[in-house]
C-alpha cells in the first residue's frame, strides 16, 4: 500500500495507549474513512479496537524501552511501516478534519515545526524548549510527522536509534547548554537532525503538519496548572470539540489522559 498512517502503542503502569491509538484511530477515519492505519504494539488489543486498524504489528526485535514513558522503540516505525508514504501521530491526539490533503504534499522526510494554541494562536513561548534555543537546535516536533522510505528517511532512522541508545552522551556534546536531564525524542531527532544536515529542507517542507499542543505553559495562561484539565472545559457533540469554549480543529494533541473519558470514547465510536 502507498500510504498510511502507524502509530506505536506501549502501556505503562498508568496509561492505556492501546485505547488511546484506537480513539485517535476512530477520529483519523470519521474525516477519511478510506485512510490505512497501523498499530505497532506488543500489547493485548481488544477484538472492538482491531477493527479500525488495517494491520496490528508486533514490536520488531527486543523491547528496549526501560521506563514508563517508553519511546526508545519509536524509531522501529521506518522498519515495520507497510506503507510507501507514513504519517507518524503521538497516540494522544485526535484527528478533527480531513486529512487526505497531506498526502498530495509528500516529501522524504517532514517534520511539524509550528503548534498552537487551543484558541488558536502560534504558540509563543519557549519553556518547553530551552535546549533547543541554547543550542541552536532545528525547531522540530515529532508529535506528528511523515516519511517516505528512501535513503533520507533510513538515514535519520537509524541515526535516531544510536542518539535515544546513548541520549546522555549525545546531548553532552550536542546540547549542552540548558542541557536536558531526561530523554526526548524531539531533542533527539533535533541533534539527528542537524547532525544529518537535513533540517532547512525536512523542516520547511509541509505546512500542513501543525498541531494543537495542549501543554499547560503553551496555552498563554495567565495562572499555569499543572494540567490544562484542571481549569479548561470540554464539551463535545455532533461533530465538534470545544475547549473552553473554543473550537477546536486539525489535530489536537490532548497530552492529558483524563481528557479521553467514557463519555468522548463513545461519541468518537458513534462518529465512524
Amino acid at each position: 500500500m502507498s500510504n498510511g498512517i502507524c502509530v506505536v502503542a506501549q502501556n505503562n503502569s498508568t496509561t492505556n495507549y492501546v485505547k488511546q491509538a484506537y480513539a485517535l484511530a476512530l477520529s483519523i477515519l470519521a474525516k477519511s474513512p478510506n485512510t490505512n492505519i497501523s498499530l505497532i504494539t506488543n500489547d493485548i488489543v481488544p477484538s472492538m479496537y482491531k477493527d479500525v486498524f488495517d494491520k496490528v504489528i508486533p514490536i520488531p526485535w527486543s523491547d528496549i524501552a526501560y521506563d514508563d514513558w517508553k519511546i526508545e522503540n519509536r524509531y522501529k516505525v521506518y522498519y515495520v511501516t507497510p506503507y510507501i508514504n507514513t504519517i507518524v501521530f503521538d497516540v494522544d491526539m485526535l484527528v478533527l478534519d480531513d486529512i487526505n490533503p497531506i498526502w498530495s504534499n509528500l516529501h522524504n522526510l517532514s517534520f511539524t515545526t509550528n503548534i498552537k494554541t487551543y484558541r488558536n494562536e502560534p504558540v509563543t513561548t519557549r519553556y518547553y524548549r530551552k535546549a533547543f534555543d541554547a543550542n541552536n537546535l532545528p525547531e522540530v516536533y515529532v508529535g506528528m510527522y511523515q516519511f517516505s522510505k528512501g535513503n533520507e528517511a533510513h538515514n535519520f532512522f537509524k541515526l535516531l536509534d544510536v542518539i535515544m541508545q546513548n541520549w546522555e552522551v549525545f546531548y553532552k556534546k550536542y546540547a549542552p547548554k540548558s542541557m536536558q536531564n531526561w530523554n526526548s525524542v524531539d531533542l533527539s531527532a533535533a541533534i539527528a537532525l542537524k547532525l544529518l544536515d537535513s533540517h532547512t529542507t525536512t523542516l520547511n517542507s509541509n505546512s500542513m503538519l501543525s498541531f494543537t499542543h495542549m501543554k499547560p505553559q503553551a496555552q498563554h495562561l495567565a495562572h499555569i496548572p499543572s494540567k490544562w484539565t484542571d481549569i479548561l472545559s470540554v464539551d463535545f457533540g455532533n461533530d465538534n470539540i470545544y475547549i473552553n469554549g473554543y473550537k477546536q480543529s486539525g489535530v489536537l494533541h490532548y497530552v492529558e489522559d483524563e481528557f479521553l473519558t467514557s463519555d468522548m470514547l463513545t461519541w468518537l465510536e458513534e462518529r465512524v
